[in-house]
């Protein structure tokens, strides 16, 4: 190990947690929760566009892309747009695998031992283990289609805050890319799911989409802003190990890379 170079190893370190936060994410997704719910509150109970009892509803993919948006303007920092676009890039792909393979397992036949000492789960844990991982290849589409065009906005407008900022402002620029970059993301996955690709008994009115929409962007803005303070010790804690001389030059090189 001794031969890695200290920001070799970094980008390492970096590309294992942000392909690994995004795959988990993918895969917890199936369950729906109340945030409310969850923090011992009512349901909001709220009506936009016409859409009444809006409550925060989400996937539970949405407890870690919060965590994603942070890595990705910590690779941007250090990386440019270069890094950001290749883990992207490699994340879609390794989703793409663990997502063929799950479909593959559903198609094997249970060992009856399992049925067996299963035997409580009704109504049996082979069809709840199918239900869960057999997700629907519109919602992956969409899902990923969100994904990459949400990093590579959040890349592109992170290092155009960067120029005109400098060093200063880190708040700024990651914020504000996340801002602008989610505000794509909540809404991309709901149209191509639920009125693009949805029969027309189903398909979701363009008022459901702006209130649902609208309620997932809000708790990603609010959660962006609440996480902030990470980011700053993220920074802190790579500038210790990579020392003055060597995050500067990272963080200098990373502006011009394309």
């Amino acid at each position: 190990m001794k031969h890695i170079s200290k920001e070799n190893r970094l980008f390492l370190v970096l590309a294992c947690f942000f392909v690994g936060n995004t795959l988990i994410a993918e895969i917890i997704g199936p369950k729906m929760f109340s945030l409310e719910a969850t923090l011992g509150y009512e349901p909001v109970g709220w009506t936009l566009f016409g859409i009444e009892d809006l409550s925060f509803n989400f996937s539970a993919g949405s407890i870690l892309w919060p965590i994603v948006f942070i890595m990705t303007d910590v690779i941007n920092e250090y990386f440019g747009k270069r890094g950001v676009r290749f883990l992207t890039y490699i994340a879609i792909a390794v989703i793409s695998y663990a997502f063929f393979m799950l479909l593959m397992t559903t198609k094997t036949a249970p060992a009856q031992f399992w049925l067996d000492i299963n035997a409580d789960i009704k109504p049996d844990i082979n069809t709840a283990f199918n239900r869960i991982f057999t997700t629907g290849m519109l919602i992956i589409v969409g899902s990923l289609t969100a994904f990459f065009v949400s990093q590579m906005l959040d890349a592109y407008i992170f290092q155009r805050f960067k120029k005109a900022t400098g060093d200063k402002l880190v708040w700024l620029r990651a914020t504000g890319s996340t801002v602008i970059s989610q505000l794509f993301d909540s809404f991309i996955i709901l149209v191509i799911v639920f009125y693009i690709g949805a029969d027309p008994a189903h398909r979701w009115s363009w008022s459901q989409i702006a209130a649902i929409g609208l309620m997932g962007y809000l708790y990603k803005v609010v959660t962006a802003i609440v996480l902030t303070p990470m980011l700053y010790v993220v920074h802190s804690i790579i500038g210790n190990y990579l020392g003055k001389d060597l995050t500067e030059k990272l963080k200098h090189q990373a502006v011009n890379l394309d």
